[in-house]
């Protein structure tokens, strides 16, 4: 995992996630949340959802911030992709980006550090669950090698519009 990472003159730190960037965090995810099709929920997650939630994360070493100026400026997770044993080696990553931090490498910081967790825990593949037309995630999947899957045509619904879902694979061994 290289921590560091230099665009426009602006060094992007990434690191494990802790305790104290729960409300940084919560708050990206509550603006991708009200503004966005990048998670399917119109239900903003509160401090105790935002602290349980990052907790599991933590608790599995699958978090990860990345910091410009001082600041959080984007997170990043994998976690099981399904509850099954039998998918145990196989997780799903996310990656946000504070929409003021967009276009500067942070999700590509982001990106390659949870790769890189990932396969130092043994994981086997990755898979990326991306809103169809959100290209800029599905560029930045595709600059790590993940492949496309498939898409699954309107399986969710956001904004009073139906929703595809482009499912995307990176084999991690």
């Amino acid at each position: 995992m290289n921590p560091l990472y230099e665009r426009s003159a602006m060094t992007v730190t990434v690191r494990r996630a802790q305790a104290g960037d729960a409300e940084a965090i919560r708050a990206i995810r509550n603006h991708a949340i009200e503004r966005s099709t990048a998670l399917w929920t119109q239900t903003p997650q509160s401090p105790a959802e935002g602290d349980a939630w990052l907790a599991a994360h933590l608790e599995r070493g699958s978090a990860f911030v990345a910091l410009a100026e001082g600041e959080v400026a984007g997170f990043a997770v994998h976690g099981p992709w399904r509850a099954l044993d039998g998918y145990r080696h196989t997780v799903e990553d996310s990656v946000y980006v504070r929409e003021d931090r967009h276009g500067l490498g942070i999700g590509s910081a982001l990106l390659d550090a949870l790769i890189a967790s990932a396969r130092e825990a043994g994981h086997h593949v990755m898979i990326a669950g991306i809103e169809a037309e959100n290209t800029g995630s599905i560029r930045l999947h595709e600059r790590f090698g993940f492949q496309r899957v498939g898409t699954v045509r309107e399986v969710g619904t956001k904004f009073g519009r139906w929703l595809d879902l482009t499912i995307m694979a990176l084999h991690l061994s």
